[in-house]
């Protein structure tokens, strides 16, 4: 259940940060009020996690959630680039989160 906990808190975090690009600096209001609302949900869930998840792992899991999927992301909605260089180390920050998941003890 806390993994689940933490992937959600992931998403809200990817949610949030797109909505804070759509929110034109907060001068537009409903994606001002998704991110608002976003952050407080992931930093709810992220909470939640870390009642039976390690601190180091949790956090480094829900950062890296946040690095790929805005990054993801950010190709698609708002048409960035990444370079080889910037692709290969979202590739390692996968891998990264995977290792954490795998090698992370059962509570």
């Amino acid at each position: 259940m806390q993994w689940i906990l933490l992937v959600l808190a992931g998403v809200f975090e990817v949610t949030w940060a797109c909505a804070m690009k759509y929110s034109d600096g907060f001068t537009v209001l409903l994606p001002s009020v998704i991110t608002v609302v976003g952050y407080i949900a992931s930093a709810v869930f992220l909470a939640l996690a870390l009642k039976h998840l390690p601190l180091g792992t949790a956090y480094a899991m829900w950062t890296g959630f946040g690095i790929v999927g805005t990054s993801v992301l950010g190709i698609f909605l708002f048409q960035e680039k990444l370079s080889l260089p910037q692709m290969i180390c979202v590739a390692l920050i996968v891998v990264g989160i995977v290792g954490l998941k795998l090698l992370t003890p059962k509570p």
